[in-house]
């Protein structure tokens, strides 16, 4: 009896398996049968108790950036007569992809046909920045050549009006050019107020004279020299 017991309390406290098996082989089955049955519901229990543990949690924290976003800003030019009733815009050659255009409807040097010495004809104009971003660079560049041509007939026989042309070129009281329309020809591009903000408006002045030393061989005749302004970012 003494064995017995002492093989039931293996089962419980020590190697349940090897203590079974020796209480079978010690005992009779009668005995041992409730014994294995309440062994049984120990270790259903244990096992149990070892397969229900809970889940590892842990604090967390997110935030989510949905609105991440990038653009482009637009520059582009507007040039515009005194009374502002004549405009030009760069995007007139096509769009915004162009952004380069010509105008023939503003002419800076006055566009009279009816000079004579001394004459002066001034006009003046104004530039636009008609973008979103401030132009960093701002020039006026000349055309290389003066032309002369014929003003109707007659005409004189003079080859050098663009010489005796003289021209000044103002921005306020800022001077930007003081010559003839042939100096004015191929001169290396002026550099002019900048930054030019958005939005911001730049005036102009071309004062255009026929010298007074012109003689009768000036009669009848033309200049034209072109000019191109420019912004860039």
């Amino acid at each position: 009896m003494i064995r017995f017991f002492s093989l039931v309390a293996k089962i419980f406290t020590g190697s349940p398996i090897s203590a079974i098996r020796a209480l079978v082989a010690a005992v009779p089955s009668a005995v041992v049968a409730p014994v294995i049955a309440v062994a049984a519901g120990v270790g259903g229990t244990s096992m149990l108790s070892a397969s229900v543990v809970g889940s590892n949690s842990a604090f967390v924290a997110s935030i989510n950036n949905s609105s991440n976003t990038a653009a482009s800003g637009v520059l582009y030019m507007r040039e515009q007569n005194s009374g502002a009733t004549i405009t030009c815009l760069s995007t007139d050659g096509g769009t915004i992809s162009t952004n380069a255009s010509t105008c023939s409807t503003i002419n800076k040097f006055g566009g009279s046909t009816t000079m004579v010495p001394g004459t002066t004809v001034s006009t003046l104009v104004n530039i636009t920045n008609m973008g979103s971003v401030s132009a960093s660079t701002f020039t006026l560049t000349p055309g290389t050549t003066c032309t002369q041509s014929n003003n109707g007939t007659p005409n004189g026989s003079a080859l050098d009006l663009c010489a005796k042309m003289d021209v000044v070129i103002t921005s306020g009281a800022t001077n930007i050019f003081t010559g003839t329309l042939a100096t004015l020809a191929n001169h290396a591009a002026f550099s002019l107020a900048n930054p030019v903000a958005a939005g911001a408006v730049v005036p102009f002045t071309f004062a255009v004279t026929l010298n007074s030393s012109a003689g009768n061989t000036y009669q009848g005749l033309g200049a034209a020299l072109p000019l191109t302004w420019a912004f860039t970012s």
